[in-house]
């Protein structure tokens, strides 16, 4: 059990992480974020 502590505790705070993220809302303003930057890299935006 040991050896695996550190995964462990990686995936754990990642899991926080991601579910603070969807709490505050973030999903949208990502998705915004990269449709923009996908239509300025093939030159629509």
């Amino acid at each position: 059990m040991k050896r695996y502590l550190p995964a462990i505790l990686l995936i754990v705070s990642a899991a926080v992480l991601i579910a603070v993220g969807i709490y505050m809302r973030q999903p949208e303003s990502v998705l915004h974020k990269a449709v923009r930057i996908c239509m300025e890299c093939i030159g629509l935006g």
